[in-house]
Protein backbone atom coordinates (compact mmCIF):
# COMPACT_ATOMS: atom_id res chain seq x y z
CA UNK A 1 0.00 0.00 0.00
CA UNK A 2 1.36 3.39 -0.93
CA UNK A 3 1.01 5.91 1.66
CA UNK A 4 2.30 9.91 1.61
CA UNK A 5 2.54 11.95 4.44
CA UNK A 6 3.09 15.58 4.01
CA UNK A 7 6.47 17.29 4.44
CA UNK A 8 6.81 20.28 6.01
CA UNK A 9 5.34 23.46 3.80
CA UNK A 10 4.42 20.97 0.93
CA UNK A 11 1.68 21.60 -1.31
CA UNK A 12 -0.88 19.18 -2.24
CA UNK A 13 -0.27 19.51 -6.09
CA UNK A 14 3.23 18.15 -4.75
CA UNK A 15 2.10 15.04 -3.19
CA UNK A 16 0.16 14.11 -5.93
CA UNK A 17 2.90 14.18 -7.95
CA UNK A 18 5.36 12.42 -5.49
CA UNK A 19 1.76 9.95 -5.42
CA UNK A 20 2.12 9.83 -9.21
CA UNK A 21 5.55 8.72 -9.07
CA UNK A 22 5.99 6.24 -6.65
CA UNK A 23 2.36 4.56 -8.19
CA UNK A 24 4.74 4.67 -11.13
CA UNK A 25 7.92 3.05 -9.56
CA UNK A 26 6.00 0.71 -7.89
CA UNK A 27 4.36 -0.67 -11.46
CA UNK A 28 0.62 -0.25 -9.90
CA UNK A 29 0.04 1.83 -13.40
CA UNK A 30 0.99 -0.72 -15.54
CA UNK A 31 -0.97 -3.60 -13.31
CA UNK A 32 -4.50 -1.53 -13.58
CA UNK A 33 -3.73 -1.59 -17.18
CA UNK A 34 -3.41 -5.43 -17.36
CA UNK A 35 -5.73 -6.18 -15.32
CA UNK A 36 -8.45 -4.00 -17.04
CA UNK A 37 -9.21 -6.92 -19.35
CA UNK A 38 -9.29 -10.29 -19.85
CA UNK A 39 -6.32 -12.20 -20.61
CA UNK A 40 -6.56 -15.82 -21.75
CA UNK A 41 -3.97 -17.97 -20.28
CA UNK A 42 -2.52 -18.63 -23.71
CA UNK A 43 -1.45 -15.16 -24.04
CA UNK A 44 -0.11 -14.65 -20.33
CA UNK A 45 2.21 -17.34 -21.18
CA UNK A 46 3.02 -15.84 -24.72
CA UNK A 47 4.14 -12.45 -23.25
CA UNK A 48 5.73 -14.11 -20.20
CA UNK A 49 7.66 -16.32 -22.71
CA UNK A 50 8.64 -13.46 -24.98
CA UNK A 51 9.64 -11.17 -22.24
CA UNK A 52 12.14 -14.25 -21.16
CA UNK A 53 13.15 -14.55 -24.28
CA UNK A 54 14.34 -10.63 -24.69
CA UNK A 55 15.91 -10.56 -21.60
CA UNK A 56 17.78 -13.32 -22.65
CA UNK A 57 19.01 -11.51 -25.75
CA UNK A 58 19.99 -8.60 -23.95
CA UNK A 59 21.98 -10.61 -21.47
CA UNK A 60 23.57 -13.01 -23.73
CA UNK A 61 24.51 -10.06 -26.33
CA UNK A 62 26.40 -7.76 -23.66
CA UNK A 63 29.94 -8.60 -23.97
CA UNK A 64 31.40 -8.95 -20.44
Amino acid sequence: MIKVKSRTGESVQQMIKRFKKMCEKEGLIRDIKRNGYYEKPSEKGRRKRKKSERMARIFSSNPA
